[in-house]
Parts: structure tokens; sequence; C-alpha cells
């Protein structure tokens, strides 16, 4: 994981010349693969064919790709997407966005139906649900259309690579320390999380239910894992809800980008502003004023821009047959170099930053 968020004039311009972003967010890696020669991999497991890599071949010229979000008009979303869709142009190819306005677990079926149809070259998809997805996706493999999962995964055998920000593990480890800090690792808390079938937000949730099991963590108990959907008035409104129904909660700690925001918007202008600690993954432009207004201590996010950039190249390499999807291959990702694929298909972008007071005005996304 060696990607690093730009510094923010530097990030500001590059932003505006590609429409990309970043933010801090790790999604788990579900796919199985098997080592193989990175020269000479199959490509069983998904497709079921015998199809080989060649690292050599050129990026093909008008490729098809769309992107398909967990919902469209999400600020992340439209970041993420907009970065993948000029990765797309710098090799030629043609990109578009498409999806739900809300995020359900089956919403995204007939969109994968329709590009299907369209007879795109490659699908990315940030899953709403890892199984709902599956029988489409399935079905366009099986007309050899590529699936790159990014964000959010899908099951393993229903993509050929999974694009994760960041290692799931790091990401709700250190969630868990972040609220921990901040509340002397003392206290009841609560988790908003975004729909109760997503796969990146459980996977993380997982892993800091496990941190908490440590020593230190001792003196904190959870109480709630309360779901706001990534709509900000059901966020809003989950807030709410957890601050009455636990007058002792002393911290809250929200993994998703609409939920961090509905939440410090509601604490910002309540009794609870100073008294219960807020952390989780936010975009610095969305959390600025809650930064300096003392709602929000600190909080983190990967480079939303460059995961989309990433899983633009990941997509154009897959579908001009520079890679398969198995472990040990590699692939030139513009600017971002070359990158590897991981067990299980898993390519990680790299470490999330931490955003306070003290950062916060070197970043604008």
């Amino acid at each position: 994981m060696t990607t690093r968020l730009r510094a923010p004039r530097r990030l500001a311009a590059r932003l505006g010349a590609t429409a990309t972003v970043g933010v801090l967010a790790l999604s788990l890696a579900a796919c199985g693969g098997t080592t193989k020669d990175s020269s000479s991999a199959s490509g069983e497991g998904n497709t079921g064919g015998e199809a080989t890599a060649d690292p050599n071949a050129p990026m093909k010229k008008d490729l098809k790709l769309a992107f398909l979000p967990k919902q469209v008009n999400n600020p992340y979303s439209t970041i993420v997407d907009n970065a993948g869709i000029a990765a797309a142009k710098e090799f030629g190819a043609e990109a578009k966005e498409v999806g739900p306005s809300d995020a359900s677990a089956s919403s995204q079926v007939s969109y994968i139906n329709t590009l299907v149809q369209q007879q795109h070259d490659a699908i990315l998809i940030a899953a709403n649900d890892a199984n709902a997805v599956c029988g489409p996706l399935k079905q366009a493999m099986a007309k050899d259309i590529k699936i790159v999962a990014y964000d959010s995964d899908t099951n393993p055998d229903c993509r050929d690579v999974f694009i994760n920000q960041a290692s799931s593990e790091d990401i709700g480890r250190s969630q868990v320390k972040l609220l921990a800090d901040q509340i002397g690792a003392k206290g009841e808390i609560a988790i908003l999380s975004a729909t109760a079938n997503a796969t990146n937000q459980n996977a993380w949730i997982e892993f800091m239910k496990d941190e908490l099991k440590k020593p230190e963590y001792s003196g904190m108990k959870l109480v709630k894992v309360a779901y706001g959907d990534d709509d900000d008035q059901k966020s809003f409104q989950q807030t709410q809800g957890l601050l009455q129904a636990y007058p002792n909660l002393k911290g809250i700690i929200s993994p998703t980008t609409v939920g961090i925001a509905a939440a410090a918007r509601y604490i910002s202008g309540s009794e609870y502003k100073g008294k219960v600690a807020l952390t989780g993954l936010g975009t610095p432009n969305q959390m600025r004023k809650f930064i300096k207004d003392g709602t929000v201590e600190k909080f983190a996010l990967w480079d939303p821009a460059n995961l989309g950039y990433l899983a633009g190249y990941a997509a154009g390499a897959l579908a001009s047959g520079q890679i398969t999807g198995e472990q040990g291959q590699k692939f030139k990702a513009g600017k971002l170099g070359e990158r590897s694929i991981g067990a299980k298909g898993e390519i990680i972008l790299g470490p999330p930053t931490v955003f306070d007071e003290k950062n916060i005005d070197d970043y604008d996304f």
C-alpha cells in the first residue's frame, strides 16, 4: 500500500484537470485466486476459460467501459467515477457512469443487464450487495465482458479483480483507534454504517469488533450498529435516534462519507456537541466546517480520485488481455505506475490519511 494522498494544491490542480478524487475507505476482497506466472496465468475460476495474459499486449482502442456505483449523485461516487472516466480517456477508451438513485440490494441488477445488451467491454461496479448482483455479472462474464469491482466487492466468482481502497483490516482497526484516542478508550460507542449488505462496510465492522476485543479497549462497549442506507436524511435521523436511545454514548464511528457528514450536521447543532466524539470516513471538503467548529476532531479517508483512476486502468488492462486477474500479474496504471494483483484478485490502492485541524486545509476534494 504505497499510494499517498497528494498535497492539497497539487491535488486540487490535478482534480480540476482530471476530475478525479481520493478518499479513505476500505473494502473486503473476497475473490479466490491461485498464484500463476504473470505471463501465462489462466483465468479459470472467473470465466471458466483458459485465457492467458500477455503483459506486452497494447491497450486496445475504443473500448467501452461503464462505472456502476452504489448510487449516483453521491459526492464520493462522483469523484471516483469521474476519475475513472478521465483515466479511460487517457488510453483512448469511452467510459460513462450509470446507476440507481437508491442503494438497495437489487437496484443495480437492471443496469448490469442493460450494459450487457449494449455490449460493453468492461463493467466496473461498487456492489450494494455481494450476492444480488452475481447472477447478471456471471452472464456478463460469459459474454467475455470483464468485471472490475471497486470500493465494495462482489462475491469472488462474480468479477475478475477487486480494487480495494486499502486493506479492510487496516481501515477497520484504525477507525477504532481514532475513536479510542478521543474518548480515552472508555465508554459506550455506536457505529453508523451505510446499508446492511454493503460488503466493504461489513468487512470494516467485523475488524472493528475484533479490534475492540483487545485489552486496551476493554473499557469501550459497542452498543449498536445502525444503518443510514447512505441516505443523508436517514443517517441524520439514525444519529438522533442513537443519541436518544443511549444517553451515555461517548462516540460514534461512521465509515461512510454520507453518514459521517449527516451525523456531524446533527451533532453540531445539538447539546451533544463537544460531548460525543465522531469519527469515520469522509472527504476534507465536506468535513472541513465540522473540524473548524469543533464537532469532529479527526477522521480518515483514502484518495477517491486515485481509486477510480486505478479501476479504469485495471478494466482497460483486462479488456486488452494484459491481465486475467490472477495473483502475481502486473499492469501499468498511468500516473500511478505499475500495479500488481494480489491474492484473491485484489489490487490495493494504498493506506488512508487522517485529517484534523492541522492538515485539513492542505487538501481540496
